[in-house]
């Protein structure tokens, strides 16, 4: 591997001269590539030379395009047999986000810099969680080539001072209006998905993918085994931390046991399915949930439905976490393991501020007092 100067007369009679940088990648195979300048050159080595001791060196006369990596990639997640939704939300990253920006640059003419450049630009034109989904998909498609190195340390950071947080009676129910959410949800089908709903706290998937054979009625237990995603197909939950056990309060128990004698046998066991045994498809779902909110006046100033389905879940996690005799006053862990959470972090970012305080006035005075003694 060198850095080397070339020299020659062109057919003008002119003088030129370029330096080369002449080496061997990890498979063996030659290369030379070609500089104007040897600044140029010898950073140039100086990145191959550290590429090639570590295996990840593609030549530029070899590498595919950021399109043409875009392409492997999706045909890697389909393989993998990655749910449609998913698949459809990373072709639309590439189509209109990736490819447009950066898609004819080589995989091989990669830096940190032209990457940083990319977010920059997406940051520019996108809002910022979107900018951060399209960054997010870039480095699994460069993880998948091998060109991950390139995007270490290249992120879409997060604004916490324009984050709003959750509020009680704006975007989580409060004690009251479930109660009377609950009251006027039609005995059977309709108030045994809204009790499992808001005291269970599953996702809106979770609750349309659920089986009969995951409850326990007896032991008042549910368990989430699977999910029915936006195109009605049972799937594996989101992650392994959703795989889950969930007891079930005595309300839910007893309106279960009214709707099952009622339930419409089906293929899948399902629990809330469609008149005709089918999966539920989401929108049909929260209609039926936006009559009962209107029903019970829970509407903001317009006279519309005031939460969103999703607002059923946030109020369980409230209510595992807010003090009794209001809540149930559950350490963090517990309420991260019955929301399926993956980690930790993510229960404290939406939900960290809703958790009491500590009150140690009692052992600060008995501190401060020993100090003074």
């Amino acid at each position: 591997m060198s850095v080397r100067k070339r020299k020659w007369i062109t057919r003008k009679g002119e003088a030129k001269e370029a330096w080369l940088v002449d080496y061997a990648d990890q498979s063996g195979a030659r290369h030379i590539e070609t500089f104007a300048k040897k600044k140029d050159a010898d950073a140039y080595h100086a990145t191959v030379k550290v590429d090639v001791r570590r295996g990840v060196h593609t030549a530029p006369s070899t590498s595919a395009t950021v399109a043409e990596a875009a392409e492997s990639w999706i045909k890697r997640v389909q393989a993998d047999d990655r749910e449609r939704g998913t698949i459809k939300q990373y072709r639309e990253h590439i189509r209109l986000h990736i490819v447009p920006r950066i898609g004819r640059v080589k995989l091989a003419h990669l830096t940190t810099k032209r990457v940083e450049q990319f977010r920059d630009d997406l940051l520019a034109g996108l809002s910022r969680p979107m900018a951060h989904a399209v960054l997010t998909s870039f480095k699994s498609l460069l993880r998948v080539s091998r060109h991950a190195h390139v995007a270490d340390g290249v992120v879409v950071k997060r604004d916490k001072r324009k984050e709003r947080k959750l509020e009680a009676g704006r975007d989580i129910p409060t004690p009251s209006e479930i109660k009377r959410l609950i009251a006027a949800a039609k005995p059977g089908r309709q108030r045994a998905f809204l009790l499992v709903a808001a005291l269970c706290g599953l996702r809106a998937s979770e609750l349309r993918g659920l089986r009969w054979a995951d409850i326990d009625l007896k032991a008042a237990t549910l368990r989430v085994s699977q999910r029915a995603d936006r195109y009605a197909i049972i799937g594996s939950p989101k992650s392994a931390a959703s795989r889950r056990q969930i007891p079930l309060p005595p309300e839910a128990v007893s309106e279960l046991r009214t709707w099952r004698l009622a339930c419409p046998p089906t293929e899948a066991d399902l629990v809330f399915p469609t008149g005709r045994g089918h999966v539920e498809h989401h929108p049909s779902l929260w209609r039926a949930i936006e009559r009962v909110m209107l029903r019970a006046s829970i509407v903001d100033k317009g006279g519309r439905s005031k939460y969103g389905l999703h607002a059923l879940r946030h109020f369980f996690a409230s209510w595992c976490i807010n003090r009794k005799p209001e809540g149930r006053e559950l350490p963090p862990k517990e309420v991260q393991a019955l929301l399926g959470h993956s980690s930790i972090v993510m229960t404290y970012d939406v939900y960290g501020h809703l958790f009491p305080p500590g009150d140690d006035r009692a052992e600060l005075a008995a501190a401060s007092g020993r100090l003074f003694a």
